[in-house]
């Protein structure tokens, strides 16, 4: 595979930062590959794969604990695990959605449908980080489910938010029937939560302790080529938001690290090699 583009994520700065090899969850001995998503062009396929040398793909490469990423010129990865750019969509669009689009729906595979019947009047679905890029397509996804949604941010992303069919709010207080936890606010997140209720986290390795029968889950994005075209679909009909912040070149990469670690930054960083 080619990579034309490459998108810059706040698990890769996690990664650089060595967070995940304190845990214990990296262990390369000599350099650790940054980098989840990607799109570019098919460069060779192998025995019975059905894609066209040239063909636009964008995908996601899995594991934390790996010795090569996406930010690169060239990757091998398995046909199964990408999806065909839609024509229309640029491919520095596209880099952007296989983590974060795929992170957001096995999230809402996580929170599950919203109550109906007796219990139709506890849907209320706090997206925190409603902003973000898992957190903008979790308001929509979650909405397909039956969830009221308020979105959690900043004023300033109050138009936004709203945009996406979501209330909107700056402080949350507890009593949400679920909280999809797309800022990592963990155990403040939790507390959220009514008792009983459904809490939906983004760090499998650092989650909150389930407390007050609240049922605890934390998402692991995992390559899913047969979704992710939807989603890609989605995006290029305007049904699912994808912000691009700005496109570097790779070897500014550090550059785009440093404007992320400062905050504030809406859409993505996009590599190209």
């Amino acid at each position: 595979m080619r990579i034309h583009a490459a998108g810059v994520n706040p698990v890769d700065l996690a990664v650089a930062n060595g967070v995940f090899h304190a845990m214990g969850v990296v262990n390369q001995p000599e350099h650790t590959g940054l980098g989840w998503d990607f799109a570019g062009t098919v460069a060779a396929a192998g025995p019975g794969v059905d894609l066209a040398v040239g063909t636009r793909v964008a995908g996601l490469i899995n594991g934390l604990d790996r010795a090569v990423g996406t930010y690169a010129e060239q990757i091998v990865v398995a046909a199964a695990d990408v999806a065909v750019v839609p024509d229309g969509l640029d491919l520095a669009t596209a880099a952007t959605v296989p983590l974060n689009g795929l992170a957001a729906a096995q999230i809402v595979d996580l929170l599950g449908d919203a109550p109906t019947g007796g219990h139709a009047d506890r849907n209320r679905l706090l997206v925190t980080g409603a902003a973000g890029a898992v957190g903008g397509y979790v308001t929509v996804l979650a909405h397909e489910h039956g969830w009221r949604v308020t979105g959690l941010a900043r004023a300033q992303d109050e138009d936004f938010v709203r945009s996406l069919g979501a209330d909107f709010t700056t402080v949350a207080e507890p009593g949400w029937d679920a909280v999809a936890d797309c800022a990592a606010l963990r155990e403040q997140g939790l507390a959220l939560v009514r008792d009983g209720g459904i809490f939906v986290g983004v760090r499998p390795n650092a989650g909150p302790t389930a407390e007050r029968g609240v049922t605890v889950a934390a998402v692991v994005t995992r390559p899913d080529g047969v979704r992710l075209r939807e989603l890609l679909t989605r995006v290029a009909s305007g049904e699912l938001p994808a912000r691009v912040h700005a496109v570097v070149p790779l070897d500014r990469v550090a550059d785009a690290h440093r404007a992320m670690a400062k905050g504030g930054v809406r859409g993505r960083y996009v590599l190209k090699p």
